[in-house]
């Protein structure tokens, strides 16, 4: 089992900056590939973010340039620097975790809010 527990989540004015946190528990395992995803009033669940076990990032484009993902395996710990947010950003941002690394993410956190003004 692994549990995922974000942070971070706050209120901000547009072109702002936050860094979201996520500490993984339990079983997993350093191979394991983390990830982050948004879901805003309304819509489906986004990917956002996700980074390999090799350290290797990957980003939804509309988040490229603007976004950075992270790790500290000592720590446990995925961040998520979410730098020149607009309001579009406005979402329950979440972190989960692909054991496999298949793109299958089966454990998912409980989220943390995010809402950007204009």
């Amino acid at each position: 089992q692994v549990q995922l527990a974000e942070s971070g989540g706050d209120s901000v004015q547009a072109g702002g900056s936050l860094r979201l946190a996520c500490v993984a528990s339990g079983d997993t395992p350093v191979s394991a590939c983390l990830g982050w995803f948004r879901q805003a009033p309304g819509k489906g669940r986004e990917w956002v973010a996700s980074i390999r076990s090799d350290g290797a990032p990957r980003y939804a484009d509309s988040v490229k340039g603007r976004f950075t993902i992270s790790k500290d395996n000592a720590r446990n710990t995925l961040y998520l620097q979410m730098d020149i947010l607009t309001p579009e950003d406005t979402a329950i941002y979440y972190c989960a975790a692909d054991i496999y690394c298949t793109d299958v993410y089966t454990y998912v956190g409980q989220g943390t809010q995010v809402t950007v003004s204009s």
